[in-house]
């Protein structure tokens, strides 16, 4: 609320300024009539409408410098997050060695395209799409197009999390419950 405190005392200055200069034709259009003040306070009131003014233009020009500042780090920001992403997608591309058919399709699916838009693009059948994905989440470990997405957040994000950003492929295997019912697999080999 401090750093606003000015910016509302200059705004509240200049909405004086405004209504102090427009007063005689607001009088005129209204139809007030006024006695108006002595020559002296026209010219204090005169010369505290213009610092008003100039106050204004100075304030305008300084958030306009600090907006266009903040726009350019803001792009910059953008433009070292997105190599940062594309980096990250070709090393993970890499590791799950995929071809690169499946390259193109995986990254059509990030972007968020349908099997039948990715299908144009590439010029195929929607079946062979479908199959080059469930070979991508396959080699990625995924189920959807959903969690594949979710790798790169998580690493962009925090890549401490997966111990340093490599992502094995999920056992495609469930867990078994351990329990005293539970059969081991030697015990269930045993058994044939």
């Amino acid at each position: 609320m401090l750093r606003s405190a000015p910016i509302l005392a200059i705004l509240a200055l200049q909405a004086l300024c405004a209504l102090y200069l427009m007063s005689d034709i607001l009088a005129s259009v209204l139809g007030i009539s006024y006695q108006p003040p002595a020559w002296q306070y026209v010219e204090y009131l005169q010369i505290g409408a213009s610092l008003g003014l100039i106050a204004g233009l100075v304030l305008g020009a300084r958030l306009l410098s600090l907006t266009i500042r903040q726009r350019r780090l803001a792009e910059d920001k953008l433009r070292r997050a997105s190599t940062a992403l594309m980096e990250l997608v070709q090393q993970r591309f890499d590791e799950w060695t995929l071809s690169p058919a499946e390259r193109d399709v995986a990254l059509f699916a990030i972007k968020g395209m349908s099997v039948a838009e990715i299908a144009v693009l590439r010029g195929t059948s929607e079946g062979t799409i479908k199959a080059q994905t469930a070979a991508v989440y396959r080699k990625a470990g995924v189920a959807n197009r959903h969690q594949l997405l979710s790798l790169f957040i998580e690493d962009l994000f925090d890549p401490a999390l997966t111990g340093g950003g490599a992502h094995a492929p999920a056992d495609p295997a469930p867990a078994r419950p351990a329990g005293p019912n539970a059969a081991s697999p030697d015990t269930a080999a045993d058994r044939r």
